[in-house]
C-alpha cells in the first residue's frame, strides 16, 4: 500500500415498506424539502446552527447530497408516502466510519405526516438495508433531550438507548447534550 486511503461511495438506497418509499433526493424535491426544513417544530431540533440561515433545499437535494455520497460520508433521501406519492420527509446519513461500518441517521418529517409512524418505518427500512445488504454493523440516532417525538421514533424503529453525550451537539437554540440510540447487526437476529 502506498499510504492511500480508499474512499468508499455511500450505497445508493431505495427501500419500500407498505406505506413509505425511501429514495435518493432529486432536484424536483426542493420545494417540499424547503417546506419541511422551514417548519418551526423541525427547526427547533435541526442540528444546524441558526446563524447559518435557512437550508438551501435545491443544494440539499443535489450538490450537497452528491458531495456527501461521493465522499463516502452518507447520503440524503426523501421519504415518500406511497398512498399519494407525496414527499413527506427527509432522511440523511452522516459521519460514516467505513472501518467500523457505522453511520448516523437523522430525519425530519413534514407536520402533516407526523404521528403516523412513517419516520420509524422509513428509518427501520433503511437500517435493515444498510445492515443486511451493505454490511453495516451499527447505526446511530442522536436525539436532543426534550425531543420526545424523536425518542419515540428511535424506540419504534428498534433502536436501543445507550446514554448521554454531554454538550455534544447543537440545535437552533444553541449547544445541547445528545442521547445516543443504536441499532446493531445482532439486533436483527432476534
Amino acid at each position: 500500500m502506498s499510504g492511500e486511503v480508499a474512499i468508499r461511495r455511500f450505497p445508493t438506497l431505495t427501500v419500500s415498506t407498505p406505506r413509505v418509499h425511501v429514495r435518493p433526493l432529486r432536484a424536483d424535491d426542493a420545494k417540499p424539502v424547503s417546506a419541511i426544513f422551514a417548519d418551526k417544530q423541525t427547526q427547533r431540533w435541526l442540528p444546524f446552527q441558526r446563524e447559518l440561515g435557512q437550508i438551501d433545499a435545491g443544494s440539499w437535494c443535489t450538490e450537497m447530497a452528491q458531495e456527501r455520497r461521493d465522499s463516502g460520508n452518507g447520503d440524503h433521501y426523501g421519504v415518500v408516502r406511497r398512498e399519494d406519492d407525496q414527499l413527506v420527509g427527509c432522511l440523511w446519513t452522516k459521519r460514516t466510519d467505513w472501518g467500523c461500518r457505522v453511520t448516523e441517521v437523522s430525519y425530519a418529517i413534514a407536520p402533516e405526516a407526523r404521528g403516523f409512524g412513517m419516520a420509524a418505518e422509513a428509518i427501520d427500512a433503511v437500517a435493515v438495508a444498510l445492515i443486511l445488504e451493505h454490511g453495516f454493523q451499527r447505526l446511530e440516532l442522536r436525539v436532543a433531550p426534550g425531543n420526545i417525538a424523536s425518542r419515540r421514533v428511535a424506540e419504534k424503529a428498534g433502536f436501543t438507548y445507550e446514554g448521554l453525550l454531554r454538550n455534544a451537539g447543537y440545535v437552533h437554540s444553541g449547544r445541547v447534550d445528545l442521547e445516543v440510540w443504536s441499532l446493531v447487526a445482532a439486533d436483527l437476529q432476534h
